[in-house]
């Protein structure tokens, strides 16, 4: 069952958009699946035969108990009472701290999944006590949860303790008060008494059943907080596929915002023919990211409507839009495994020969033939074997293997040095041929020749045309284009 459980939630995760990415942690997400969901199967697997045995256990023996003496049952089945009602009190307590404490150890998993991703960055600028002080405040915290976890739990066996030492006491008062009037023999008693410990049997091991069924009902409880969370952008009924897409992209009074307050596109209306190099300029801040992502649906739109050859894309289902676009970003992620591997990722099942003439196209073939292992050469973990330029053409044999007739290009050699950016620069040049591209540049001078170029503000799209028309016009971009130029010379 947990493994069905953790199937069915990571399965869900990968349903999930952007946006539901955007607020929560990675490390949290792992906690819901690893931690929380091992004591959902301990509560399933224990549970129902605890349960099961006491009830049967407690019927017999308070029919007996009725049998021998009818006054003394009643009070113990009233004081029996009061001790459910005290441990459903003390349930609902311990529901909140039980959570309130896998908030915390998620937190910590945060934590220290945080710290460990961006190792290089901490000790290059020597802040490992920086760190160290971060997992303690949240290990402190978890701490003190884990401290209130005992402090209730000792709280709610302390007072069951006591409600069955009060049986005790109870029966041997009005036993012997009922002996004294006689109404009840000695031997009765002896019997009663006896027969109480199979009465208390079962209440002792639903007690102690009470800690597991509430680590288990607060792993229930995160879990359906993530399954119950349904998914920004699905397949709307009747969604088709887009077949042998050619690339034509249409913005049509297209509005959008992160927040609904502030829009950080507005009103765009653009057109791009299929194969046409577009290249996106502007400020930080103006949209330009934000409008590539709009086009595969990684958001959804507030107002108007994106075409891809016509077609709405929200009348698209969302695995064939996706499968027509092709990605190359700044940051690139490389899997854990082989380079063939994160290559594939492009095409799953390709063949060797698919990969590597996919490699060859994206000028990375000679270096890869110069490790001893070849394509088997292990990438490491978010590829530290590989340098940032290495890892950007593995990226783009990736879309080289896809083959997509959309392209979006998003700032890809930014981060590159001039040498990495030369062969980088060769290799996305090939890709773009017969696609539709959108280049998102800071480095102007890699955009010359684009079809067009859109200059975005946070007013919106401020200027249009190629790059002699818009130096012509001496606005926006020529201020950028100048700027970066003095900035070399």
């Amino acid at each position: 069952m947990e493994s069905n459980m953790r199937k069915d939630l990571f399965d869900h995760l990968q349903k999930l958009s952007f946006s539901y990415y955007d607020n929560n942690n990675t490390g949290t997400l792992q906690s819901r699946i690893v931690n929380d969901l091992f004591d959902i199967s301990e509560l399933a697997h224990h549970g129902p035969e605890d349960v099961f045995i006491s009830i049967l256990k407690l019927s017999g023996s308070f029919i007996i108990l009725i049998n021998v003496n009818v006054k003394i049952t009643l009070i113990l089945f009233f004081i029996t009472l009061v001790m459910l009602y005290f441990s459903i009190f003390y349930n609902k307590h311990m529901n909140r701290v039980f959570m309130k404490n896998r908030e915390k150890i998620a937190n910590v998993n945060a934590i220290v999944q945080d710290s460990l991703s961006g190792i290089r960055v901490v000790k290059s600028f020597a802040n490992e006590t920086i760190e160290s002080h971060k997992f303690d405040k949240g290990n402190l915290e978890f701490l003190k949860s884990k401290e209130d976890n005992y402090l209730i739990m000792g709280k709610f066996f302390s007072g069951n303790g006591f409600f069955q030492g009060l049986l005790y006491v109870s029966v041997i008062l009005a036993g012997g008060l009922f002996i004294s009037n006689g109404t009840l023999k000695v031997a009765d008693l002896m019997v009663y008494i006896l027969y109480i410990n199979i009465f208390l049997s079962p209440i002792d091991k639903l007690v102690n059943f009470t800690e597991q069924f509430q680590k288990g009902l607060t792993g229930f409880d995160r879990f359906l907080q993530v399954i119950n969370t349904e998914p920004d952008i699905t397949d709307k009924k009747g969604a088709i596929d887009i077949i042998e897409p050619k690339g034509n992209i249409e913005f049509k009074n297209v509005s959008f915002s992160y927040n609904e307050k502030h829009n950080i596109l507005e009103n765009i209306n653009i057109s791009i023919k299929a194969g046409k190099n577009v290249a996106l300029v502007g400020p930080s801040g103006g949209g330009k990211t934000t409008f590539c992502s709009l086009i595969p649906r990684f958001y959804e739109i507030n107002e108007g409507s994106i075409t891809v050859d016509g077609i709405d894309i929200r009348d698209v289902k969302l695995k064939s839009l996706r499968n027509s676009i092709g990605i190359v970003q700044q940051d690139v992620y490389m899997f854990t495994g082989t380079i063939k591997e994160n290559i594939a990722y492009g095409k799953p099942g390709a063949s060797d020969e698919e990969i590597i003439d996919a490699a060859k196209k994206a000028n990375i073939h000679e270096f890869i033939m110069t490790l001893k292992e070849g394509y088997d050469t292990s990438v490491g973990e978010r590829g530290v074997k590989l340098s940032g330029g290495q890892k950007q053409r593995v990226s783009i044999a990736r879309v080289f293997l896809k083959n997509p007739p959309i392209l979006i290009l998003d700032e890809a050699t930014s981060a590159l040095d001039n040498e990495s950016e030369k062969f980088i620069q060769k290799s996305l040049e090939d890709l773009s041929k017969n696609r539709t591209t959108l280049v998102i540049a800071h480095r102007l001078s890699t955009i010359r020749n684009a079809d067009e170029i859109i200059v975005l503000t946070d007013e919106g799209i401020k200027e249009r045309g190629n790059h002699n028309e818009l130096i012509d016009l001496d606005g926006t971009y020529a201020y950028l284009y100048n700027m970066q130029f003095e900035n070399i010379s």
